[in-house]
């Protein structure tokens, strides 16, 4: 959460309430809506580590508001994640360690385990399709979240299908 608060705050100062507000609007009803109390936490660390800096902001017949501003560092930071590459695939699936691992225990069977986590993957695939039925064709941010999700659990299913075939 931490660049991604950067990023919002890269556009403009905010206070907490703001940023939750502008990740929900970004993102659509794809993205899990963040805890308030996480973002003040993350806000918290952020300054701490020299990244933001709040200043106090008098409001009439209010308690004073924190509003953040990135700093020089905080762009910094924010450019690097930015400019890095995004982690590939897994090769330590945990999935994988299960599926290899337990059978040596004889606690499971790899069959039974491919079948839950096939069941597993389904489910979740019924859940995005729902989700997909519902966000408007004008959330193209949601949308392509979504479909992401879609396509990155359509693989893992077909590699379900190619653990069974090799190890059964």
């Amino acid at each position: 959460m931490r660049p991604h608060l950067l990023a919002l705050l890269a556009k403009e100062p905010a206070h907490g309430y703001e940023l939750k507000q502008a990740l929900e609007q970004t993102f659509g009803s794809a993205y899990p809506s963040p805890n308030i109390g996480q973002i003040y936490v993350t806000l918290g660390r952020l300054e701490k580590d020299g990244l933001v800096r709040a200043v106090d902001v008098e409001q009439s017949n209010r308690p004073n508001k924190k509003v953040y501003y990135i700093t020089a560092k905080g762009r910094d930071v924010l450019t690097t994640w930015v400019d890095e590459p995004t982690e590939g695939p897994r090769v330590r699936d945990e999935f994988f360690m299960k599926l290899v691992l337990a059978p040596l225990t004889g606690i499971a069977d790899r069959m039974a385990l491919i079948n839950r986590q096939r069941r597993h993957y389904l489910s979740l695939m019924s859940d995005l399709n729902d989700l997909l039925a519902r966000t408007p064709a004008a959330d193209r941010v949601a949308l392509l979240l979504i479909e992401g999700a879609m396509l990155h659990l359509q693989a893992d299913l077909e590699w379900l299908e190619r653990c069974q075939e090799d190890l059964a």
